[in-house]
């Protein structure tokens, strides 16, 4: 478990659970250096006073408001952590409201709270049942890195879990990116849900970073003094079609594709498939003549035309 990042309490009306915080997270991104390309000079940053260009440690920095062009004013972190704030030390519930209420575009960071102590069990097991037996989840509020923030809480393996959430008018609205309305026929729409059906798994665990993958193979090829993997073949050029003809070869090669791998694996593990590039090798050895599509649910003996196109 990794170290925690706050401790402090959940405030539950005159109820008090003190906690760890730790990240309910990791980042495995591959993380690169920069380098002066002429000499391979490392290339670093460095904070500089600006009335001299003298560089400064981060213990001689200071923080401030800018009023105006010449005027700061200080404030210092015990300042800060002297403001009268319930959330300054505490992970305050205002409120329980209905899992599904919560839009997940609000949804930010996560992090595990962990009892911290014996006094902290019999409460911190308190909550959890509660929410479990109410179907409900906390919103919370709490103050970290010099702001107060919003945060849901909810139950995860038998652990509470904090997440993260946007404040409502930090939320744009999406009524600009919407599309006019189109027309849509009842046949395209249950295409597109035979399409969902065929694809759906049980869960994401068989889902894997194949970039990540393909970048350490780079580097490990690259520091062993060996040839890179060539990068892959472009994709052959293939007919548009219609929208409903795409659905339904996207249909009948997500369905394919889910008969081989459980065929072969015995459909324990999701994993990706590659739909468009399994419509265009269909395609590159397919007439190009483009043939009428039948209506959903009913057997094609017509050939597949290739890739499916936007509409």
């Amino acid at each position: 478990m990794p170290r925690p990042i706050w401790s402090g309490a959940i405030s539950f009306g005159l109820v008090s659970i003190p906690i760890r915080v730790m990240s309910a997270t990791e980042n495995h991104s591959i993380a690169f250096r920069q380098f002066h390309e002429a000499d391979g000079g490392r290339i670093r940053y460095q904070k500089v006073r600006e009335l001299d260009g003298r560089v400064v440690h981060q213990a001689e920095i200071g923080r401030g408001y800018e009023v105006s062009r010449d005027t700061i004013i200080e404030v210092t972190d015990a300042e800060l952590d002297s403001m009268p704030l319930p959330t300054a030390k505490a992970i305050e519930i205002v409120a329980f409201v209905p899992a599904e209420s919560i839009d997940p575009v609000r949804i930010g960071d996560s992090y595990y709270l962990a009892a911290d102590g014996t006094v902290a069990a019999k409460p911190y097991v308190l909550l959890r049942q509660a929410l479990e037996r109410s179907s409900k989840v906390a919103v919370a509020k709490y103050a970290w890195h010099n702001r107060e923030r919003l945060g849901l809480l909810r139950i995860k393996d038998d652990a509470l879990v904090l997440h993260s959430l946007k404040w409502p008018d930090e939320i744009r609205s999406p009524e600009s990116l919407v599309p006019k309305p189109v027309p849509v026929g009842d046949e395209e729409v249950q295409a597109a849900i035979d399409l969902m059906e065929a694809m759906a798994v049980e869960d994401l665990s068989g889902f894997h970073d194949h970039y990540r993958e393909a970048l350490e193979d780079l580097i490990r090829a690259k520091a062993e003094g060996t040839k890179p993997a060539g990068a892959p073949a472009e994709p052959t050029a293939a007919p548009v079609v219609d929208l409903m003809s795409a659905l339904l070869e996207s249909v009948e090669s997500a369905r394919q594709a889910r008969s081989e791998d459980e065929g072969g694996a015995g459909g324990d593990e999701a994993s990706v498939h590659d739909m468009a590039g399994h419509a265009e090798r269909k395609a590159a050895n397919a007439p190009a003549a483009k043939k009428k599509a039948k209506a959903p649910g009913k057997k094609s003996a017509a050939k597949k035309t290739g890739r499916r196109s936007s509409a």
